[in-house]
């Protein structure tokens, strides 16, 4: 079973198990991850679930492992014959995640007819008379 969430402002395609690198969180190793924007969800036997946005009731669980930075990248600036010339490094900073659950709970039929039906107690109407 797998999923598809967002979180940051990024889609991401986790399965249980998996050790995700997702953009820098304000939280510390050990404490536990969840979310519940999962737009779709995928299991073994192929069949898929979107959401509109997201579905209803599913959730992703995890724990943080650790954090860190990535990579060094070279930032270099210049304009041609002005003498400009600037040069600084970047190290994008990252979490570690542990996908240890993904649960999807299933609406019942009644549940979503419930939602579709409209209100009983709208007044008709006015019918103007001519």
């Amino acid at each position: 079973m797998f999923a598809i969430i967002r979180t940051a402002g990024k889609q991401y395609r986790v399965a249980q198990g998996d050790t995700i690198r997702f953009a820098r969180m304000n939280a510390e190793p050990g404490d536990a991850f969840e979310t519940d924007e999962v737009l779709a969800i995928g299991g073994e036997e192929g069949e898929l679930k979107f959401g509109s946005p997201v579905i209803a009731g599913a959730k992703v669980q995890g724990t943080i492992l650790q954090h860190g930075k990535d990579k060094k990248i070279i930032v270099f600036k210049r304009k041609r014959r002005k003498t400009y010339r600037r040069k600084y490094g970047h190290r994008q900073g990252h979490t570690l995640v542990k996908i240890d659950k993904i649960s999807a709970k299933e609406v019942t039929v009644k549940k979503a007819e419930a939602k579709k039906s409209a209100p009983e107690n709208v007044a008709p109407e006015k019918v103007a008379a001519v």
